[in-house]
């Protein structure tokens, strides 16, 4: 059990909370979270918002029972973490878009942190996506050298994919689907690597729930992924 430093909700229907625990956790990867007994049966999934070595920061959006329970803690309490997993984003070079849409803008602010602290140099983009208002803006300016808002919009016609060597992706699969369509309509070279958010049930490949289809055949997005190319998820279709 872990010990809830903070936990605090941001909007209707954010929260973030952090965790006292020792951590090796980088961009892009996920726990699994747990705050009861038996019910709700399954651990939830949540990515990496931000991590030190001696805490662990988790987004979410509040959008069912367990999430909920989440939204109810406060500092003091104790959680279960799970964790880390997954496969997170890759090493870049040059410059670098990170496109986030809703929750999916969850694990781009450790990537962006990281990626400044491997190469302070590096110019790193952020684009955030909302359906009705923005979140952390302030913080994610902390961390980039350009961030884009799109509130009700579509956050993937602010961005030119052409000015990138590097394209990383979180959010809804129709956004990240559009984003890698247009990025290959325009010959763009430069990787576009996306952050699938499948619904997993153990986080660690064992039960195949999370299963997503590729040119490479069926992977985990837990184990596997959850990060892949763009070009082996959406490349067929």
């Amino acid at each position: 059990m872990s010990e809830i430093l903070q936990n605090q909700r941001i909007s209707k229907d954010f929260c973030l909370m952090k965790v006292k625990e020792k951590n090796q956790a980088v961009m892009g990867q996920f726990y699994m979270l747990r705050a009861w007994g038996e019910y709700p049966l399954l651990s939830r999934p949540i990515s990496v918002y931000d991590a030190d070595g001696e805490s662990v920061s988790f987004l979410y959006k509040i959008v069912g029972k367990g999430t909920e329970i989440f939204a109810e803690l406060k500092a003091g309490d104790e959680i279960t973490l799970d964790g880390p997993h997954g496969n997170g984003f890759p090493e870049a070079k040059g410059k670098v878009a990170l496109v986030g849409g809703g929750v999916g803008i969850a694990p781009l602010y450790l990537t962006a942190k990281t990626l400044k602290k491997q190469n302070p140099d590096m110019v790193v983009d952020i684009y955030l996506g909302f359906s009705d208002e923005a979140l952390l803006v302030d913080q994610y300016e902390k961390v980039a050298d350009r961030v884009t808002v799109n509130v009700g919009g579509f956050v993937t016609d602010d961005i030119d994919p052409l000015q990138y060597d590097c394209i990383m992706t979180c959010g809804p699969e129709i956004m990240m689907k559009v984003l890698y369509k247009k990025c290959k309509s325009l010959g763009v070279e430069a990787p576009v690597y996306v952050s699938m958010e499948n619904r997993m049930a153990c986080g660690i490949g064992a039960c195949l729930v999370c299963t997503c289809k590729t040119s490479a055949g069926n992977k985990r997005a837990c184990k596997d992924g959850p990060v892949m190319l763009g070009s082996e998820v959406f490349g067929d279709e």
